[in-house]
């Protein structure tokens, strides 16, 4: 039997990383979703040329644009995690064939003081605060609050547990109640939040993810689970 050799030729989304400043592009949405002329100061490129690129990026389905709950004409670009993680896992299976390993996250001893932000604290916030406390354990100290707490939604508890972790004694604060303490991350994952966000020392990052209480869908714990995100930190 003749081995089959891998194709040589680059992948798509390989090639779109390749360039400088798509890959600027990149790096700067792993830390926040970007609107178009926050990314053109952020990458100190023109307009013109920061779309061109946002547009090659699209086609490779490797960002995701989406219009803001706060302004409609307003458009975040987020990064596409799980697709990045299933091209590269997929290419990595194509050049070598290896067991899956699970990659622990490295941390340097200190302790990780993170706040997730959302305008209600019932749910996106919750849910990330409970993946974060369930995966970092003794390396992180993490909290959610909002600007208009309204209890834990019942559906985010449930949704959460279907992943073995329990936020069901997790509470929804008031931003203010914070605003003396100090964080090393502060994450918004709402976009109304991000505009009336306090002022805190430390790194201040948007993650755009609609609200699923709000969603106009007769089965909105489906909605619950699509926009149930793991955060993206590394300890």
């Amino acid at each position: 039997m003749t081995a089959q050799i891998p194709s040589s030729e680059l992948p798509g989304f390989i090639k779109a990383l390749s360039h400088e400043l798509r890959w600027r592009i990149v790096n700067a949405l792993t830390l926040s979703d970007y609107r178009v002329l926050e990314l053109v100061e952020v990458i100190g490129q023109p307009i013109n040329l920061v779309s061109y690129h946002l547009r090659l990026l699209r086609e490779q389905e490797l960002i995701v644009p989406r219009r803001s709950d706060a302004d409609g004409r307003d458009v975040y670009y987020s990064l596409n995690l799980p697709a990045l993680q299933n091209l590269y896992h997929a290419t990595g299976i194509a050049l070598h064939l290896l067991p899956d390993s699970d990659v622990m996250p490295v941390t340097n001893g200190s302790i990780l003081r993170v706040l997730f932000l959302c305008t209600g604290n019932s749910a996106r916030s919750q849910m990330a605060e409970g993946f974060l406390r369930a995966w970092g354990g003794s390396r992180v100290k993490v909290t959610s609050a909002g600007s208009e707490p309204a209890g834990v939604h019942p559906l985010a508890v449930r949704v959460m547990a279907e992943q073995g972790i329990d936020i069901s004694g997790q509470e929804s604060r008031h931003v203010d109640d914070l605003a003396r303490d100090d964080f090393d991350y502060v994450i918004t994952v709402c976009d109304r939040m991000r505009e009336v966000c306090p002022n805190f020392p430390g790194i201040v990052a948007h993650w755009s993810i609609p609200d699923p209480v709000n969603a106009e869908n007769a089965n909105q714990e489906a909605v619950f689970r699509l926009f149930r995100q793991p955060p993206i930190i590394s300890l």
